[in-house]
């Protein structure tokens, strides 16, 4: 039986009189790769936070298992430590000395940073600057990622081989996902299922199921009637 993560039943969420999750259901799977897209302002940096814990549900109910890890678009590295230091933030409190440098290393090697260990986030590139995000998040043992746009404000070049990095570590080190993109081309190529929110207050509008394989190629079969299907329910054609 497939074991539940996350889990939102009849959610609802308001700013004051406003008004921005409501009667949202959804159920996230242990391991899966669940993408999101909607309207510009429709909730779903809200939504992540209600995933997160960060803030309660003023209707409905929200079970969540285990420990989960957001990531921003626009980053927290700390800019005054180095690409060690920031990952070293992340560990378990209760490892120390050789145990957190060990970590340190292995999660450097993972995301392909270890030469860059010694240098500051200003020296880094966008994309390298979202691995060492990403080192960080995983390196804290954490069960969930919530990534908030974590590619957008990276060049089209840099957001395909941070596609390619995200999915070579999560192969590596497996960890259920929620993402979080205005990008539907990244959504059907990463994600397990793609779910499509409707404007505000925003609930599910539809979810559609991609074939197994990512990052699939914009070619793949069911990548374009995917897409397709992601814009007419947004109103794009």
């Amino acid at each position: 039986m497939t074991e539940v993560v996350l889990e939102a039943s009849g959610v609802g969420f308001s700013y004051g009189g406003l008004v921005v999750i409501e009667r949202l259901d959804l159920a996230v799977a242990k391991g899966e790769f669940v993408a999101c897209v909607g309207p510009s302002g429709c909730g779903k940096t809200t939504l992540l936070a209600l995933l997160g814990g960060h803030i309660a549900p003023a209707r409905g109910t929200l079970q969540r298992r285990g420990r989960s890890r957001t990531i921003y678009q626009d980053g927290g590295l700390f800019p005054w430590l180095t690409v060690h230091d920031n990952v070293a933030c992340g560990l378990p409190p209760r490892l120390d000395g050789g145990a957190r440098e060990h970590k340190v290393a292995e999660w450097l090697a993972v995301t392909r940073l270890t030469e860059f260990a010694d240098l500051y986030p200003h020296q880094l590139s966008g994309g390298m600057r979202q691995r060492v995000e990403l080192a960080r998040a995983l390196a804290a043992e954490s069960d969930t990622l919530l990534l908030d746009e974590p590619m957008g404000s990276l060049d089209y070049q840099t957001r395909l081989r941070m596609r390619r990095e995200l999915v070579a570590t999560l192969r590596e080190r497996p960890r259920t996902v929620v993402f979080v993109t205005h990008d539907i081309e990244e959504a059907v190529q990463l994600g397990d299922r793609v779910i499509v929110l409707g404007p505000r207050p925003t609930s599910v509008r539809r979810v559609i199921t991609l074939p197994p394989g990512r990052p699939r190629l914009p070619t793949a079969p069911g990548v374009p009637d995917a897409e397709q299907a992601i814009m007419e329910e947004l109103g794009l054609t």
